[in-house]
């Protein structure tokens, strides 16, 4: 169970620990004070293994297991303030569950998340994160995020947290007008981020800087039916 004492830290999880991280954040450029306020506020060290938690508030990404990382601070921040750029949207869509960190920001800034992730123990975890932090606006399930969740759809905003060589037509599909996609793109060491924008015209992009994920996997799905 997750305590109160837990979700404010001490020592290298402590509140001054954290101030310093969005000072850091604020240094490196990021100005949405809502996202800032989420980031804040939003106990990263328990989406990490414990034996890395002395390390949580540093603004590198760390290792989950399986093969996978929880992003960089300034990267979700970053994603995040492009996603919120304009308008608020109310209904999000990422792509990627991962450990819920990123999730959880989102929570914190639009009515409702629903998030995908094709490894059923990192979902697993992660859904015992958000019944712990009540965070009772995120729907989550396993499946191949280059579908994403056509039952859901249309979004507001789409967050993708890896990488694909070529962005997935169906969730191109599943954005509203107006709607944003925010993703990395290209494959491992030339990938970049970017924003489409769905307008009546078709789609508009916009690339912004160099990044590193792991890619995005379509087909199999691991751990169907455990």
């Amino acid at each position: 169970m997750i305590t109160e004492s837990m979700i404010r830290g001490i020592g290298m999880t402590s509140q001054r620990t954290r101030d310093r991280l969005i000072r850091r954040l604020r240094e490196e450029g990021i100005t949405n004070t809502s996202v800032l306020d989420a980031m804040l506020s939003t106990p990263r060290h328990l989406f990490v293994d414990e034996a890395l938690s002395s390390r949580a508030y540093e603004d590198t990404a760390l290792p989950i297991g399986e093969g996978q990382t929880i992003s960089q601070p300034y990267i979700v921040a970053r994603m995040t303030e492009l996603l919120l750029e304009g308008n608020y949207p109310e209904k999000v869509l990422e792509i990627g569950t991962g450990c819920g960190y990123q999730t959880t920001i989102l929570s914190q800034l639009v009515s409702s998340v629903y998030t995908v992730e094709r490894i059923l123990p990192l979902l697993q975890q992660a859904r015992k994160r958000f019944r712990m932090l009540r965070l009772n606006n995120v729907r989550s399930k396993q499946s191949d995020g280059t579908w994403g969740w056509k039952e859901n759809a249309l979004y507001d905003g789409i967050i993708v947290t890896a990488a694909p060589a070529e962005i997935p037509r169906a969730l191109l599909e599943q954005l509203k007008p107006q709607g944003r996609l925010v993703i990395p793109v290209g494959s491992r060491g030339v990938q970049t981020l970017a924003v489409i924008t769905r307008t009546a015209a078709g789609f508009e992009r916009e690339d912004f800087e160099r990044v590193s994920f792991v890619p995005l996997i379509g087909g199999d799905v691991t751990g169907v039916g455990a």
